[in-house]
């Protein structure tokens, strides 16, 4: 028996980002037709009140927190304030409205940012807080790790039916390819595009590009969710041997080293100048590959491989960018 059901009422919060339109995109492809998609002038995520009488009115049985502030490492480092502070507001508000209103389901999303830096590989769901974050998006990680503390906060005490996901890095159609804000791959696709259109015969990447990163197409995540809403139950699913079995890591299992990945996107994009590393620039974690083991035993696995995902993304980049969609 699914445990939500197509007669419910779900609430997609952040339904204009990339995760957010993966979602409506998969949730209306299995049938899931009442969706609550608000204008940011229907209702403000940052202010308590509007989200207050939003959930007062709507009573959405299903709320999936897709919306967040979100941005690659020097973002990150400028904006330490904003990434904090906005996350903060937006969690808290969704959330203890979702539970005032006695939502059936909730699905918070994290990131895998939320781990220690020097975390034991693969990352296992249990070694949250088992060390230091790492420097260069810790008020991010922070916020994250409040939201879904929250989460088990109320499940614990009040029953609060919530699940928080930690995806690994997400990319693919309705990335944010801002070269000040985006993160690794949309910066690749779009840096190793437009020296291509320009003639350009270098291109600088940041850091060594040794550290390893794991890369899943943001379709897999929408579909893992909904998997998750439709079969994961704490009381029936969680093993009691479990250390925090309201979390869950959503990934491929396999990761790849940035310079590997510089070399497979501009190969894609028949971009054939010489790749600079600069090595004055931050790395980050130097790897970050989840453990996707729990996932794995409920039944679900990704199935967009990363040489299709890319090129699936650079498709899209390509036709929005010939379109205007996309300016630098």
């Amino acid at each position: 028996m699914q445990l939500i059901n197509k007669k419910d009422t779900i609430f997609v919060a952040g339904h204009t980002g990339m995760v957010g339109k993966a979602l409506v995109k998969e949730l209306l492809k299995k049938g899931y037709n009442k969706l609550y998609l608000p204008t940011r002038k229907e209702l403000n995520l940052l202010n308590h009140e509007s989200v207050k009488e939003w959930f007062n009115k709507k009573k959405p049985k299903v709320v999936i927190l897709a919306a967040a502030k979100v941005g690659g490492i020097e973002a990150n480092y400028k904006y330490p304030a904003d990434f904090i502070l906005q996350n903060l507001k937006i969690q808290t508000n969704v959330i203890e409205n979702s539970w005032e209103n006695n939502v059936k389901r909730f699905l918070f999303f994290g990131s895998s940012c939320i781990y220690p830096k020097l975390s034991p590989q693969p990352i296992k769901e249990e070694y949250l807080l088992s060390g230091a974050l790492e420097e260069t998006n810790e008020p991010y990680a922070i916020a994250k790790i409040a939201g879904l503390k929250l989460c088990s906060a109320l499940t614990r005490q009040h029953n609060f039916n919530a699940i928080s996901l930690m995806p690994t890095n997400l990319y693919g159609p309705g990335d944010n390819y801002n070269l000040s804000t985006s993160h690794v791959l949309p910066a690749f696709i779009n840096r190793f595009h437009n020296a291509k259109i320009r003639g350009e015969k270098k291109v600088k990447c940041w850091g060594s590009g040794n550290p390893q990163r794991e890369f899943l197409h943001v379709d897999d995540l929408a579909n893992a969710s909904i998997f998750i809403l439709e079969n994961y139950s704490l009381n029936k699913n969680a093993s009691p041997k479990n250390d925090m079995p309201e979390l869950l890591n959503i990934g491929t299992g396999k990761d790849i080293k940035i310079k590997d990945l510089a070399y497979l996107i501009a190969k894609k994009i028949d971009y054939k100048g010489e790749i600079i590393w600069d090595s004055t620039r931050p790395d980050g974690t130097p790897r970050k590959l989840l453990d996707v083991s729990r996932l794995k035993n409920l039944g679900w696995e990704s199935s967009i491989s990363l040489e299709q995902g890319i090129d699936h993304t650079i498709k899209t980049f390509v036709n929005d960018f010939k379109m205007g969609k996309i300016r630098n």
